[in-house]
């Protein structure tokens, strides 16, 4: 591939052998705009996470379990595709003292360590990056103003989480929180922005002090007057002086956040600061939704759920009379979710696979892949909407007439798993290490398994996938009240198929006692169910489950869409 060769050419004036090629913008956000997807460019791999090594006689892309089968798609011809944790890049480069080339303002120190750290090669940062060197693109840029929440959307006011940062700051005896995750600047002070096109986020990099003073860096340009108005006390400079601003404070001991400081500021605050050993406390702030972001919630996945129920109907109606491919039927989805007036945009790029397609964990389908959905396959469509007071995330997988006997069994068996995490019984200790087993058990009765997590961390009109807490297998967060978490096992045949059912679920509180709640409301498709497969227990959730699903939806489903309803909703 040319561009690769072009890359190659620098790498005798940079003195070095290698260079890293990372997802991420400067912003370390999961979605970037496509003027910033520098991996997309030279590798042709679209996913959302993953890193290229490109070396003298070699070139490795790195990506994770859900991106496997999507990355050698796209990207084998010119790349060893490697996953990891399976493998890591200090294997690959084991026994070889090379000089390897990296942007500071696209990795982390921490992530260089993770990767590359126990490798014997010198890591050299590079200011200008090589692949805009060689990329002669367009680059749109995004004047959309920042907005301020409206009060009816958030539980606590901006002030009121400021007080608990400054708390934190003297609980840790910190001078100063620098919060380089725009998600968390969203947070902190209840705004938005719509500076990536799935998520609400403001491009920003926010430095508290513990007296009180904050400075916003950002572009200026998407400062409103009503926004300087509001926030009075806080003070808003250009982004571009922001490593001037850092530069400038000695001797003072700094709480960062090493998922999301670049390289370049992390070296600039700790060659005359001290670095403490806290994450950002604001992760596990902002993780706890309060109850009018818990209401509000619940309303958006109403919403959402009418326009996923009614596309179900739709397809299940129309698949073999119309022409309807994985692009088609994406499409479709999306209208039934703009006929709804509180809804912004998708949450993520939907993943629409039908057949074999389904079995591609991150599957979105292109001209190249396209395939028409036709009797007999199953079809995965996992979705989401931004909703301006809450974001969704939700799996089905739906029987085209589909009567192979071991799809079925391996569905039930992956329903069991999701109501074995519905009604896991939580404790004050309990983390998604442990829920993570419950979820896979009835799968691995039978020797299979799924190469994802259970479940993921989920944002208010904010990121899909939000974090401290996970259910997964190396997740030790407790899970509290108002957390939010998806729940979607799996299982994925290459070349075959792929089935998945995801709700989010969040935890309640009663009694002293915690229990996981739904919030996703739609059906299940009991076509694919082997009822005798399923216990008194798991039946009864079922049943419980779709009731709830028909008294949320009815009122917004005309005559015949409600005699559907009832039926898709009916007991078993």
């Amino acid at each position: 591939m040319e561009k690769i060769k072009k890359v190659k050419k620098f790498f005798k004036e940079e003195s070095i052998d290698g260079y890293i090629i990372p997802k991420n913008d400067e912003f370390f956000g999961e979605y970037i705009p496509d003027h910033n997807d520098r991996l997309n460019f030279i590798s042709n791999f679209s996913g959302s996470y993953g890193f290229a090594l490109i070396l003298k006689n070699q070139n490795f892309l790195f990506v994770d379990g859900r991106y496997t089968l999507q990355a050698n798609n796209q990207s084998r011809n010119y790349f060893r595709v490697i996953t990891i944790p399976n493998k890591m890049p200090y294997e690959i480069l084991k026994g070889k003292k090379i000089s390897i080339g990296f942007d500071p303002n696209l990795l982390t120190k921490k992530s260089l360590s993770t990767f590359f750290g126990k490798s014997e090669c010198v890591y050299k940062p590079i200011y200008k990056n090589l692949i805009d060197k060689i990329w002669k693109r367009k680059i749109k840029k995004n004047r959309s103003k920042f907005f301020i929440l409206p009060d009816r959307s958030v539980s606590e006011k901006y002030q009121s989480k400021i007080n608990k940062i400054i708390n934190y700051l003297k609980k840790k005896k910190s001078d100063f929180l620098f919060i380089t995750a725009s998600e968390n600047n969203a947070w902190l002070l209840n705004i938005r922005g719509s500076d990536t096109k799935y998520t609400p986020i403001p491009y920003s990099y926010i430095l508290i002090d513990k007296n009180k003073n904050i400075k916003f860096f950002c572009d200026l340009k998407k400062i409103s007057p009503t926004f300087l108005k509001h926030f009075k006390q806080v003070e808003f400079l250009d982004i571009k002086k922001c490593d001037k601003i850092l530069f400038k404070i000695k001797n003072k001991k700094f709480i960062i956040d090493k998922n999301s400081c670049s390289y370049l500021f992390e070296n600039i605050i700790s060659k005359n600061n001290k670095i403490l050993d806290f994450l950002d406390p604001v992760y596990f702030f902002k993780a706890i939704k309060g109850k009018k972001e818990i209401e509000n919630i619940k309303r958006a996945h109403v919403y959402d759920g009418v326009a996923l129920t009614k596309y179900l109907f739709w397809l299940k109606k129309n698949y073999y009379k119309e022409n309807i491919t994985e692009i088609s039927a994406s499409e479709k989805l999306l209208e039934f979710r703009k006929k709804n007036k509180k809804f912004k945009f998708s949450s993520f790029p939907t993943i629409s696979g039908t057949g074999a397609n389904g079995a591609i964990i991150h599957y979105k389908p292109t001209k190249n892949t396209n395939k028409k959905l036709k009797k007999g396959d199953i079809y995965l469509v996992d979705s989401g909407g931004q909703y301006e007071f809450g974001t969704t995330d939700v799996t089905r997988t739906i029987s085209l007439k589909s009567s192979n006997r071991r799809i079925k069994n391996i569905f039930t068996r992956v329903l069991k798993g999701h109501i074995a995490v519905a009604n896991f019984k939580l404790k004050k200790d309990t983390s998604g290490s442990v829920i993570d087993l419950a979820a896979r058990k009835y799968l691995k009765q039978i020797g299979l398994n799924y190469d994802h997590g259970t479940g993921h961390g989920v944002g208010y009109f904010l990121n899909v996938h939000e974090g401290p807490h996970a259910i997964s297998k190396r997740n030790k967060i407790n899970f509290k009240k108002g957390m939010i978490v998806s729940n979607e096992p799996g299982y994925y045949e290459r070349n075959n198929f792929g089935i998945r059912i995801e709700n989010l679920i969040y935890v309640k509180k009663k009694r002293n006692k915690m229990s996981f709640e739904n919030l996703t409301m739609a059906p299940i498709d009991k076509d694919l169910i082997i009822r005798e497969n399923l216990n008194r227990n798991e039946k009864e959730w079922l049943n419980n489950y779709h009731k709830s699903v028909f008294k949320n939806l009815r009122k917004s489903m005309n005559k015949i869409e409600k005699l559907e309803l009832r039926k898709a909703c009916s007991a078993i």
